[in-house]
């Protein structure tokens, strides 16, 4: 049922490389599983991101995190939060405090009591943002085949050293176009790697 998929949608790969082109190069996902992690590195539910020093393993991966964040209900496992944007917005704040560069795709959601407004940067996405179903769903009947999930979308950047604008817009094409190239060029070293190896 698609009400089982719950906070596990996938970020488009094309959308997720223009995002890591413009304010990457990410290395960390904070909220992920085995099915949807963007980065060899990552937090799953049991590893509580919220717990975690997200400051000390970037100085050791050298780059970025990325986080999709999961908008369900603020839950708890074994007395601390594991979910709820506003506890994961005030774990981010610590963490950047601490160092390091935080770079979420949400909701452009502003009514919403934890929308980020002292984020260093927000870029508003022109064009509304459609998520990806796990590899593991396989829709119960025909009513369960969704058309996607589909809203409005921001990019929030949470970096004491942010040097840029406030506020920015890009379109969500401009986004997709450059993440195509990246996949372009990736698969392109992949094919050429394969033939030296041959």
């Amino acid at each position: 049922m698609l009400a089982d998929v719950g906070d596990q949608w996938r970020t488009p790969d094309d959308l997720w490389w223009g995002i890591n082109a413009k304010f990457g190069p990410f290395v960390l996902d904070l909220f992920a599983d085995n099915h949807n992690a963007k980065c060899e590195a990552f937090y799953t539910a049991e590893d509580n991101a919220l717990t975690q020093d997200w400051s000390v393993r970037l100085a050791e991966l050298g780059g970025v995190a990325y986080a999709n964040p999961p908008y369900s209900l603020a839950s708890r496992h074994e007395g601390q939060y594991i979910t709820g944007m506003t506890h994961i917005m005030q774990h981010t704040m610590v963490m950047r405090e601490r160092g390091g560069r935080y770079v979420y795709l949400i909701k452009a959601a502003t009514s919403e009591s934890w929308w980020p407004e002292n984020a260093d940067h927000i870029a508003f996405i022109r064009g509304r943002v459609g998520f990806q179903l796990p590899d593991w769903f396989i829709p119960a009947d025909e009513k369960q085949k969704p058309s996607g999930a589909f809203f409005a979308g921001a990019i929030a950047v949470f970096d004491k050293n942010w040097r840029g604008p406030a506020t920015s817009y890009i379109n969500r094409e401009e986004l997709e176009s450059m993440g195509r190239m990246f996949i372009n060029q990736i698969q392109r070293a992949a094919l050429r790697i394969q033939g030296i190896a041959a």
